[in-house]
């Protein structure tokens, strides 16, 4: 690789949104309910190829968590990307159905790498890493909706903010019929449990699977959004496409089976783009599948590019969050009002009241947002969430009742390229915004006569919340106010 100039960053768009992600690959190992039909059988990681590039990164160290993070790092550092703020995502499988002693020392290593110090329990790693050179600010696991709800408190003690649901399509046919072996009451359930958690949630929509069609995919689409039983957080659009090795090749062959065309999906994702509400982000569009792995399906991987240039040259007016953040307007060279203001956007989801926070200017450019949920327990108080720490002699087949309103700050984030620790903000980060928004949240709790409120917080920004008068509290950080 070619070393970049002094200053110049290479490939700027990975840390475009504040944070620097870095992915780390499980083991391949087969999900507990089998395989889904679309999944292919390559040898690797369900539903990923050999030739995924973080598949590759991860053979090259048979899989070693912590040669992952490192290897990551590195890379980064050389192409003059700031590695102070790291959002780890773990994926390539159900990892909540591997043995917990991997699970554990897996989460570990990853710590350990970030701290560049091998620690003896994964809590001592953690602490080291409130102070470290490279901090986790955020942690993903993708999962199944019919897995995590009984791992929360787990999830929370390894410092997981942000859970992936595979729910593909909320259809219970059609799960019947590709095998999911889930309902769609599993992801009602698990999306309202991890949302009183406190969890960011994003779930992986494929359209074009067998007993589908655009209709209907436009349709549930919809109803994602519609019903507050849904509503995620964040998006990732995987149009379904035909692998080797998978029962969907076979169907393909007899005739069965027929993935949408390039036109087809391009129309499909416009609609669905157009459909998504301001509080939601489209993390990701189209697999990156290598060509020589698919049997059949669109090869574009760059789609989202393509289709997003079409959208901004017909002025077309997106409202979810990527499509509108600060840092893609610098990079198109936009002209930026810096005159800001508060926008709130109040919604109800998984019986609860969502405050979507924005710092916005007058052309709707994304600064910085906030998500603070408040709901009331008046039913069962599964001891897995943040109220655990008010729960004395807790069992997990406990029950308690509580009518008590809640209040938890789910995400914090403040958009544009990522900065160094300490380095003074030009644009947005490092500006003030963050204690802005948290400032406002507080007022809202107040106002709703509430004593406390919570944050999930990635275990690298305990330090920032200390600042702001929040106390480590089972896990969570927590202000009397």
């Amino acid at each position: 690789m070619k070393l970049p100039e002094k200053n110049e960053i290479r490939k700027p768009t990975k840390t475009i949104s504040g944070i620097t992600p870095v992915a780390v690959m499980l083991p391949p190992r087969r999900c507990n309910h089998g395989a889904c039909i679309y999944c292919p059988n390559l040898n690797v990681p369900q539903s990923y190829t050999p030739k995924s590039p973080v598949v590759m990164r991860a053979m090259e160290v048979r899989y070693d968590a912590y040669k992952q993070v490192r290897n990551r790092l590195k890379a980064f550092e050389a192409m003059n990307h700031p590695t102070d703020k790291i959002e780890l995502i773990i994926m390539g499988g159900t990892f909540l159905q591997y043995p917990e002693k991997f699970q554990y020392e897996f989460i570990k290593d990853c710590y350990d790498a970030l701290n560049n110090k091998k620690s003896k329990t994964l809590q001592e790693a953690q602490r080291r890493n409130e102070q470290a050179k490279h901090r986790c600010v955020a942690l993903c696991i993708e999962t199944r909706p019919d897995v995590c709800v009984e791992h929360i408190e787990k999830m929370r003690k390894w410092g997981v903010t942000r859970v992936e649901l595979g729910v593909q399509i909320i259809d219970d046919k059609i799960y019947k019929k590709v095998k999911r072996g889930h309902t769609v009451q599993d992801v009602v359930r698990a999306t309202e449990d991890l949302r009183n958690a406190g969890f960011k949630i994003g779930y992986h929509i494929m359209p074009g699977l067998p007993g589908s069609n655009m209709k209907k995919d436009l349709q549930l689409f919809k109803k994602l959004f519609s019903d507050q039983k849904f509503k995620p957080d964040q998006l990732k659009l995987y149009p379904c496409q035909v692998m080797p090795g998978s029962e969907l090749e076979k169907m393909y062959w007899r005739g069965k089976y027929k993935p949408y065309t390039k036109e087809q999906i391009e129309k499909v994702l416009i609609k669905m783009l157009k459909n998504v509400p301001r509080y939601c982000r489209v993390m990701r569009v189209m697999r990156e599948i290598p060509p020589e792995y698919l049997i059949a399906g669109t090869i574009r991987i760059d789609l989202r590019k393509e289709i997003e240039n079409e959208l901004r040259k017909k002025q077309s007016k997106l409202k979810e969050i990527r499509y509108r953040e600060i840092g893609f307007a610098l990079r198109d060279e936009k002209k930026i009002n810096f005159d800001l203001k508060l926008r709130i956007t109040r919604y109800k989801a998984a019986k609860g009241e969502e405050y979507f926070l924005e710092i916005v200017n007058k052309d709707d450019i994304l600064f910085g947002l906030l998500r603070l949920r408040i709901f009331e327990e008046q039913a069962t108080i599964r001891p897995t969430t943040f109220h655990q720490a008010n729960i004395v002699n807790s069992k997990k087949t406990s029950q308690f009742k509580n009518t008590n309103k809640r209040a938890i700050v789910r995400e914090l984030h403040v958009y544009g390229q990522a900065l160094r620790l300490g380095e003074k903000g030009e644009v947005s980060q490092h500006k003030g915004l963050g204690k802005w928004l948290m400032n406002e949240a507080e007022k809202i709790v107040r106002k709703e006569k509430i004593k406390e409120l919570a944050v999930i917080s990635g275990v690298g920004v305990r330090e920032y919340y200390k600042k702001l008068g929040y106390k480590l509290k089972n896990t969570y950080m927590v202000k009397n106010l």
